[in-house]
């Protein structure tokens, strides 16, 4: 799979453990985040991110920013990209399963980095439910 990753300064080192679970996984990684801690502004890395995913060039994408609200609302403007903000895996899971969401936004400042890998190992194997839910994500983006 081809894994489009953004992050705001709360998160290059959860970026980069991220980055190496990917790679041991043998997907590709497109990488929009910074590796600084120096403050930035976090649309500058959602947005291409986002768009990665809207337009095809990626099957997924991974926020990282310190609350992981602001990427996911940021994120969340693209028609086709649902992102989800995770703090734990069975709700990384439920994205998929019930939600069909096709970007996992991870809160740095309230969860460790093995629990991220975790969340997007969980993310990434998690298949959507479809059934009931399907009708309801076709109802998500603005028509």
């Amino acid at each position: 799979m081809i894994i489009s990753i953004g992050n705001d300064h709360a998160g290059p080192d959860y970026k980069k453990a991220i980055v190496k679970y990917l790679e041991l996984n043998e997907h590709t990684v497109i990488n929009h985040g910074t590796d600084t801690f120096e403050s930035v502004d976090y649309p500058d890395f959602g947005h291409p991110v986002a768009y990665d995913v809207e337009t095809g060039k990626a099957n997924f994408g991974i926020v990282i920013c310190g609350s992981g609200n602001g990427i996911a609302m940021t994120v969340n403007k693209h028609q086709g990209v649902r992102a989800a903000l995770c703090w734990t895996k069975e709700i990384s899971a439920l994205a998929r399963l019930h939600n069909n969401a096709n970007v996992i936004s991870i809160p740095a400042r309230f969860t460790s980095i093995e629990q991220a890998v975790e969340m997007v190992h969980t993310f990434l194997t998690t298949e959507f439910e479809g059934g009931r839910h399907d009708k309801r994500v076709q109802k998500i983006a603005c028509k």
